[in-house]
């Protein structure tokens, strides 16, 4: 069945036109190559494109017949690469790739931008009261906890008292965070007006990256104990290794907190220094606005920069799962796997396998 199946996409692939500006299409691969610096980043600037969120009903099903018809080997003729991985990119950015279902557009991955940035643009207001910090650091994990839940891996059944334990812990230690060091710079008599409100700029910094920290324990913390599946490079499984999940543990928690750096850091260094301008010292009102054309532009250029510096293995196997990832900077790709050496995992991992290498999802 699998050689009948490979048989139809090879011959739908052949049926294809070959463009000049697009690869030969590859069903469920990333249309740019994920070893260079330049393909990550038009890869997850791919993933993020809002223009995606105003496909209709009709072009999502033609999409989605266009890639049944190219698995078949039934493709009509003079349908072109671009064609399908226009197919593909419409299908991934709407469809749960598990279920099938609709992904409800505010936790779309290309609603990261537009439904993202009113939210970082609130947590870098100058000038918050108790209420306002509780507020935008509240409804920023809400969304996240909404993002992770929509575009969380469906083939294995996860209990929802896991997402909601995920979701209070990052609320409550983003919260405590940001009131704690909004608090305690307020108290700092060391410091003038004018570095006082720069330093408040930089806590939500603080405060988003100990709650990813805090969501990722939390959700994750039975792999401790458990420990993760380990592939060989042909994908079988090589068994389960504690070792392995500290690390990916590891490496995710570092992940999430280098990635909301652009969006969190950036801003605040930026206004700080437009604010001193003759026009926007002269026209005030145009504070927010700049703000949020700053903010946007963190969003669509440098987080995708940011994402694109981790080299990643990005392929497919059947059977891995990992988290999904949450806002301020951890949505990417749901399939990540990380190379390790069997000699740094358990002897029995070691014995196991004949690869001096194995695999990981490290999960997001």
């Amino acid at each position: 069945m699998a050689d009948t199946a490979t048989t139809a996409s090879a011959a739908a692939a052949s049926a294809a036109n070959t463009s000049t500006d697009a690869p030969p299409f590859q069903l469920g691969k990333p249309r740019f190559q994920q070893t260079s610096f330049y393909g990550r980043f038009r890869h997850f600037l791919d993933i993020i494109d809002p223009r995606t969120l105003f496909v209709t009903e009709r072009r999502l099903r033609e999409a989605v017949q266009l890639l049944e018809d190219y698995k078949h080997g039934t493709l009509r003729p003079g349908v072109t690469n671009e064609q399908l991985w226009s197919a593909q990119k419409i299908k991934q950015a709407i469809l749960h790739p598990d279920t099938n279902e609709k992904i409800f557009m505010p936790f779309r991955m290309s609603g990261y931008i537009p439904f993202g940035t009113p939210i970082v643009v609130g947590l870098l207001l100058p000038n918050q009261t108790l209420a306002s910090t509780v507020f935008w650091q509240w409804l920023n994990q809400s969304h996240n906890a909404c993002v992770n839940y929509a575009n969380r891996n469906a083939t294995k059944p996860s209990p929802a008292s896991k997402f909601i334990q995920g979701y209070l812990g990052a609320v409550i230690s983003a919260v405590s965070i940001a009131v704690g060091l909004n608090v305690l710079v307020q108290k700092a008599n060391k410091f003038t007006p004018a570095t006082r409100l720069l330093v408040q700029r930089f806590v939500p910094f603080p405060a988003v990256a100990s709650a990813n920290i805090c969501n990722v324990v939390l959700m994750r913390y039975g792999e401790l104990e458990e420990g993760i599946d380990v592939l060989d490079g042909d994908g079988n499984l090589v068994g389960s290794s504690k070792i392995a999940a500290r690390h990916a543990l590891l490496e995710t928690a570092l992940t999430r907190v280098v990635l909301p750096m652009p969006i969190l850091v950036l801003p605040p260094i930026v206004m700080s220094m437009l604010e001193k301008t003759a026009l926007l010292q002269a026209r005030p009102r145009l504070l927010l606005p700049v703000q949020s054309l700053v903010c946007l532009a963190a969003f669509g250029l440098a987080l995708p920069l940011a994402i694109s510096l981790f080299p990643q293995m990005s392929e497919e196997h059947s059977g891995t799962s990992a988290s999904p990832p949450t806002l301020q900077g951890d949505h990417v790709h749901r399939d990540l796997l990380e190379e390790i050496e069997t000699s740094q995992l358990e002897p029995e991992i070691a014995r196991a396998t004949s690869s001096r290498t194995v695999v990981y999802n490290k999960g997001l």
